[in-house]
């Protein structure tokens, strides 16, 4: 086995995903608080207290609905929920004990075998199990091989990721508007603002890369491309081309000819264009290639990804601030004078 599809195996042990899984409502709450933190330190002193008020509803609001949106996410699409660290200690037991009853092995494979029961195997107990002799099938029971997912499935898998991005980004637009009906004599006007951002954030982050990335897969698997490489580089392009450059046109336009009118006619807002945050956003998508390939490892990642664009959204994040028609007038009287 080489070291890089060690390192796979390492990562894609069941028991090491349930346990990062298990832990990411603490890995949450540490991001959240460093948040909040900041937020706090870079306000002004009289504005201190308010803004640590807004951001914890904001962060707090974010963090539940991205611990949420897995379960969500699979009971709207019927995916089987992953599985808790304590069933997959009982699935492990009884599959070691059954294969220790009716084979003979050495000290060390015995030991291994036994740790992995409860624990997760370190690096080289990973590959000292898979280049064992007669040990194989063992071995893929214990960390079963990544599946390629098939079209039949594409969609279905794609839904499932689409409602979990969708619940924190709506999460964190209910959150901002909580805070600011709390905080803020005008925040009907901040409305607007929240859902255009969590517009751009679904759409250009979020549910358009994985229809390209679906898409692409589709595509490969009626030309009968089974190569990793040809579908890793192939959802990659149709991330590019429906999420990265359509997306952001898309969730504007939607913005500007939907959202802004509805909610108020004198509103109208600049033109959002994608940035910097914007684009290492879309470290989601290495999760979602991943995923759609069939590798485990990278789904506990989800809830951190999602919830940044859930905050943002909750914050109305524009980084061109809209103004109202009066004060583009008085802006404009103003340079004038």
């Amino acid at each position: 086995m080489t070291p890089i599809r060690a390192i796979g195996k390492y990562l894609d042990q069941p028991l090491l995903i349930a346990k990062i899984n298990k832990n990411v409502p603490a890995l949450l709450a540490i991001g959240s608080t460093g948040v909040l933190v900041n937020q706090v330190n870079e306000a002004p002193k009289k504005k201190k207290f308010k803004t640590g008020i807004k951001t914890s509803i904001i962060l707090g609001a974010t963090a539940l609905s991205a611990i949420k949106a897995p379960k969500i996410a699979s009971y709207l699409t019927g995916r089987q929920n992953s599985k808790t660290v304590s069933q997959i200690k009982e699935i492990n037991s009884k599959l070691i004990d059954e294969f220790l009853q009716n084979n003979n092995v050495d000290k060390n494979i015995n030991k291994i075998l036994n740790k992995a029961k409860t624990k997760v195997l370190s690096l080289k107990e990973v590959h000292e199990l898979f280049k064992t002799d007669g040990l194989r099938d063992m071995a893929n029971k214990l960390v079963p091989p990544p599946d390629n997912i098939k079209a039949k499935d594409i969609f279905k898998e794609i839904g499932w990721l689409s409602i979990y991005g969708a619940v924190p980004v709506a999460g964190g637009i209910a959150g901002g508007t909580i805070a600011d009906r709390l905080t803020e004599k005008n925040w009907k006007d901040r409305i607007p603002n929240k859902v255009n951002e969590g517009i751009y954030q679904y759409l250009a982050n979020i549910f358009l890369c994985n229809i390209g990335a679906g898409a692409a897969l589709g595509i490969l698997e009626k030309f009968n491309i089974k190569s990793k490489t040809a579908r890793c580089l192939g959802m990659i392009g149709g991330i590019l081309t429906t999420g990265v450059i359509g997306g952001s046109v898309i969730a504007n336009y939607i913005g500007n000819k939907i959202i802004n009118p509805m909610m108020n006619k004198k509103y109208k807002s600049d033109y959002r264009t994608p940035e910097l945050l914007d684009l290492s956003l879309h470290t989601d998508d290495i999760a979602t290639i991943s995923l759609l390939s069939g590798l485990k490892w990278i789904e506990p990642s989800l809830p951190l990804l999602y919830a940044v664009s859930g905050y943002r959204a909750g914050i109305g994040y524009r980084n061109h601030p809209a103004r109202s028609n009066n004060e583009k007038e008085a802006h404009f009287l103003r340079q004038k004078c």
